[in-house]
């Protein structure tokens, strides 16, 4: 069964909003391009007029309900769960080598939501940089680069088609400390909510930061739409989840690792790590994330010999299509997959990615699903607690005994 034909189970909630929104002195309305859910080539069509109520400064706006949501359904018992597969990316910064928008067109051929978690730096220009006040560290200081102002566009511009293709927009945080004194594995939930709030402020106000108030919002309200992250290095987890729970987000993605197992929730928030997979070649299982793959295949992704690309990509394609077939043919868990938009080894590790992600959406898997983050705990929230609990009996390749329709119709009912 091809993605496309699975949209029976994803039906969208509203009609595609398109990717322009026309700002005005308060209301205005949405138009442009709309590109197809499930196949084809990108195209382009109008739809109809959505209300814009512009938020603040402009830089955010209310345009209506999120288009191309899937609409939640809840397991029957004895039913087969669904194999959720989740693309995720940190940073979620366009610098013009065309990244961001390769995968969003890969993921509207085949009918998927992604989650970008996007880094608030990248929204605020390095002339205005001592605006940011990281904890522990000094006033404007980075261990990520500030982007250009024709980058801070194109990462716009990014963001709003991504939005309105269905995706989500999460965080990244913003100064990506990961060593030293000023690191996020030693920030206080103080550190963390300072850090919060302002990477939410580099969303809603850089048309403030920027001084372009004639460029269109971004066609969401932030503070609604962001109920999740993944922290820098995968980080002081600890520390932020306490915070997490306060502002009411209903997921972290930043455990440092685990197995592919269903999940639980950690202090009251949904706790999706990156999980271990094989490894093919090794005896040991690497994180699912590119990065990962690249600190085990070559330590250093700008001196390393060009003549092993081929075969480090083959190695990185195998190993994320070992992690899903794994989970599919065994206990379902959930595939979480890792990335970020980097040329890393001459940019194997994103053709691995996409290799990875066609082999995913190929006909002859039924019934997978590729979701956002936030997508996928909509789905949790809707289920039998007893049912989630059966569930996570499950171990790592797992079958669950009996088959799927002897194990879980055995699961007593709760409300």
């Amino acid at each position: 069964m091809s993605v496309m034909s699975r949209r029976t189970l994803l039906t969208t909630t509203a009609a595609a909003a398109a990717a322009t929104v026309v700002a005005g002195c308060g209301e205005g309305a949405v138009k442009g391009e709309k590109g197809p859910r499930g196949g084809g080539k990108t195209g382009s069509g109008q739809s109809a007029p959505a209300k814009v109520t512009l938020i603040g400064d402009g830089s955010t706006a209310h345009t209506g309900p999120q288009p191309h949501q899937p609409v939640v359904d809840r397991l029957e018992p004895g039913q087969t769960p669904p194999q959720f597969v989740i693309f995720s990316w940190d940073g979620a910064g366009e610098v013009g080598n065309g990244l961001f928008p390769r995968f969003r067109k890969l993921a509207a051929d085949h009918g998927a939501s992604m989650t970008f978690f996007l880094s608030g730096l990248y929204l605020l220009p390095e002339e205005r940089r001592r605006v940011y006040a990281p904890p522990n560290n000094a006033p404007g200081a980075s261990d990520i680069g500030y982007l250009t102002d024709e980058h801070i566009r194109m990462t716009l511009d990014n963001l709003r088609l991504a939005w309105l293709d269905g995706h989500e927009i999460g965080t990244h945080f913003n100064g990506h400390f990961c060593a030293g004194s000023g690191s996020v594995g030693q920030w206080t939930p103080a550190d963390w909510r300072s850090e919060i709030e302002q990477a939410k402020g580099f969303v809603t106000r850089w048309k403030t930061h920027t001084g372009w108030h004639d460029q269109d919002p971004l066609p969401f309200d932030y503070e609604k739409e962001l109920v999740g992250g993944r922290t820098p290095c995968l980080l002081g987890q600890e520390n932020l989840l306490p915070v997490a729970r306060e502002l009411g987000w209903r997921y972290d993605a930043s455990s440092p690792g685990d197995n592919q197992v269903w999940p639980s929730k950690k202090d009251g928030v949904w706790d999706l790590p990156l999980q271990l997979i094989p490894f093919p070649g090794h005896t040991f299982e690497v994180l699912s994330m590119d990065y990962n793959m690249l600190a085990n295949q070559s330590q250093q992704a700008t001196s390393s010999d060009p003549r092993n690309y081929d075969g480090w990509r083959r190695q990185a394609a195998a190993s994320y299509i070992a992690g899903f077939q794994r989970a599919y043919e065994t206990n379902r868990a959930p595939f979480y997959i890792g990335n970020h938009f980097e040329q890393w080894n001459g940019g194997i590790y994103m053709d691995a990615v996409e290799e990875t992600f066609k082999h995913i959406a190929s006909a002859g898997h039924g019934d997978v699903r590729l979701v956002s983050f936030r997508q996928f705990v909509d789905w949790l929230d809707a289920q039998d607690p007893a049912v989630l609990a059966r569930l996570r009996t499950l171990e790592v390749g797992e079958q669950p005994p009996g088959g799927w329709r002897a194990f879980l119709t055995a699961t007593p009912a709760t409300t």
